[in-house]
């Protein structure tokens, strides 16, 4: 495996471009897992009254009013995006890009890249953001911060819900809000999810041809369209690409593009650490 190890280091080091691709594994790899003791930590009153084992799954409950909907997701949205200042593995990632000509696509929604020093003009959250309200309807393509709102939720609940009065409504039509996710149709696209789209192909059309790295990490195949599909299209297309990918449980790679492949089945935070640890031992 050091080998390996020692391969890809060199690859990001000499590339001229590296495009990541991060999906859920990586941060569950970081540390926001939606199971287990930190759901029964946080939200064993979903278990014990409704029988959910996990956030996710609990998030999709049919909430009889729209206190107890926000006393759950108010709580959900604290814990996997304003709960730290930045996950270690996300930290580690930047230490190890930081330098290189980077440009993250990701369909994570808990900000962290951001969180831990990666450019936002660099950043593409293609689905959304927990850290943002919009209408549900919607009425207009506009998001909002949510922080202050969403704290304010979480410290002001009783039994698990919050008051009527703290419960987001659109300043426009007076309809409830949501959280800016890409769920279906009604997902606003703002004037800054447009930039991030535009500097996303931008970067794309000026480094495709060029020595460049597609790094993979913790993509599934739920949604292949947004990374993995075009990241395998990309890799096609130029002889000097090479396609990385870091996932613990899926990893393929189309037999066109194989000899420009790299597939570890590993933890990506152990991945990572060890690459980090190549870095500054140079």
């Amino acid at each position: 495996m050091n080998q390996i190890y020692q391969r890809i280091a060199k690859i990001i080091n000499s590339a001229d471009a590296i495009i990541i691709g991060a999906g859920a594994g990586l941060s569950t790899s970081a540390g926001y897992t939606y199971a287990g003791k930190r759901f029964l930590k946080n939200f064993k009153y979903m278990h014990d009254k409704y029988g959910y084992n996990d956030m996710f799954s609990a998030g999709f409950h049919n909430f009889s009013t729209l206190e107890e909907y926000w006393g759950y997701w108010s709580k959900f949205i604290y814990l996997n995006r304003y709960s730290d200042d930045g996950l270690p593995l996300y930290k580690d990632l930047y230490q190890l890009l930081k330098d290189k000509n980077y440009f993250v696509l990701t369909t994570n929604v808990d900000h962290q890249f951001q969180k831990v020093g990666f450019s936002k003009d660099r950043l593409f959250y293609s689905q959304g953001d927990y850290g943002l309200f919009q209408c549900s309807l919607p009425c207009h393509n506009k998001t909002y911060d949510n922080e202050k709102e969403i704290k304010e939720m979480v410290n002001n609940q009783i039994d698990h819900q919050i008051s009527s009065s703290l419960i987001p409504i659109c300043p426009y039509c007076g309809k409830p809000m949501t959280m800016n996710l890409r769920s279906d149709n009604t997902f606003v696209e703002d004037e800054s999810w447009y930039k991030a789209k535009d500097n996303y192909i931008r970067f794309i059309r000026e480094n495709q041809d060029k020595k460049i790295a597609y790094l993979e990490l913790g993509v599934g195949f739920n949604t292949p369209v947004i990374i993995k599909y075009p990241f395998w299209e990309l890799t096609n297309k130029n002889s000097k690409a090479t396609y990385i990918s870091i996932n613990l449980n899926e990893n393929y790679a189309p037999k066109e593009i194989e000899k420009q492949s790299i597939l570890i089945n590993e933890d990506i935070k152990e991945v990572i650490t060890n690459l980090l640890e190549i870095k500054e031992n140079k």
